[in-house]
């Protein structure tokens, strides 16, 4: 067998809007799509506002830019991350101040969180982990003890809820990504989700050059007027109407994801070689496993995996030890124990929407032939 470690969940309904959007022979750039998107999105997580962007590490910058984040301020994030998380801090001259996690849910540990603010600190950004729930009301009240803005990086975790409050729901403001891989796609898009009328307002500007007025720009014989500096990171109206149809089908995509999950939560219990992570609600963009050994085991079982046609991956070595951030930092093997524990661990196996009981079966078979 090939199993890939991700499919793309897509129907008719996907190429009929993308199709209409093309037919159209305008507004490719700018249209109404992209509205309809972002009011669908803050209506689904339950938040006022929602701005679409190009990608989620865009929409991440954005929100830095808008906060007014800047050189002397620190933001706390975890480090077991894309690598976007800690740039996008830098990107607007503040420091990153790495976190580490706690093994449960592999999101921030609220009492490493609490050792590392200074009078220095002005955020705290957790991720919700490969569709997981980090620890973000126990990181609430932190926030909100220490004045804190608190974001969200939901970009793996669209869909997950506690107490019927979506993700992107517990924080000031939240991060979004429609990546090919995540739960639902537009091929690149992000978004920030948001209740402040003020940081959706700058939002809007810094995704398009500063300018106001920027949804007629093209149909329009008006002369704008740029009032800050911007980028050009709109979403297209062509990747909002696959946003749309994508959306439409989200609790669809979620219910098939967290059957594949259920069946493997099951067979992979049984192997002693293997812990599995206790997800609170997870929405299975991805499906970790622990290799309860270590790095020398996780490597093996890789490269046995890989030979056997299943796409395996890991989620995610450090970002503190990436030669950039040792540079830059100074940071060094030893600064997050769990993190660097668990980043020698982790293995992301294949799960997604159509993955067929065959291909599961075989998934599990391979693990167990390599146990044994």
């Amino acid at each position: 067998m090939k199993i890939p470690l991700f499919k793309i969940y897509w129907d008719k309904n996907d190429i009929s809007n993308v199709s209409k959007a093309i037919a159209s022979g305008k507004n490719w750039a700018v249209g109404e799509n992209v509205e309809i998107f972002e009011k669908m999105l803050a209506k689904y997580v339950g938040r006022k506002y929602s701005v679409v962007f190009n990608s989620g590490t865009s929409a991440q910058h954005a929100l830095m830019l808008a906060l007014g984040f800047k050189e002397g301020d620190e933001i706390i994030v975890p480090s077991f991350t894309f690598i976007s998380t800690a740039n996008c801090v830098l990107f607007v001259g503040a420091k990153p101040v790495f976190a580490d996690i706690e093994k449960k849910t592999l999101g921030l540990d609220p009492k490493d969180v609490a050792k590392r603010i200074t009078s220095k600190t002005k955020a705290i950004m957790p991720i919700h982990y490969g569709g997981n729930i980090c620890a973000i009301k126990e990181l609430q009240e932190i926030a909100k003890k220490n004045n804190l803005i608190l974001i969200e990086d939901a970009a793996e975790s669209l869909g997950a809820s506690i107490d019927k409050k979506m993700i992107g729901n517990f924080s000031d403001h939240a991060i979004l990504s429609f990546c090919q891989n995540k739960i639902i796609a537009t091929g690149e898009g992000g978004a920030v989700v948001t209740d402040s009328l003020e940081v959706y307002e700058k939002l809007k500007l810094v995704r398009s050059h500063g300018r106001c007025g920027d949804n007629s720009y093209f149909t329009s014989n008006y002369n704008p007027d740029y009032i800050s500096l911007g980028f050009n990171w709109r979403m297209s109206n062509i990747s909002a109407s696959l946003g749309i149809s994508q959306l439409k089908k989200i609790d669809k995509i979620i219910k098939l994801r967290r059957e594949a999950a259920r069946y493997l939560d099951k067979e992979l219990a049984k192997i002693s070689g293997i812990s599995l992570i206790e997800p609170e609600k997870s929405v299975y963009q991805m499906y970790t496993i622990v290799v309860n050994q270590g790095l020398q085991k996780r490597e093996a079982l890789k490269d046995f995996l890989d030979k056997k046609g299943i796409s395996c991956k890991v989620y995610f070595s450090p970002a503190h030890l990436t030669s950039f951030y040792k540079k830059e930092l100074g940071s060094k093997a030893g600064d997050l124990p769990v993190t660097e524990e668990m980043s020698d661990k982790v293995l992301s196996l294949p799960i997604y929407p159509t993955i067929k009981k065959t291909e599961l079966k075989y998934i599990v078979n391979q693990i167990k032939i390599f146990f044994k």
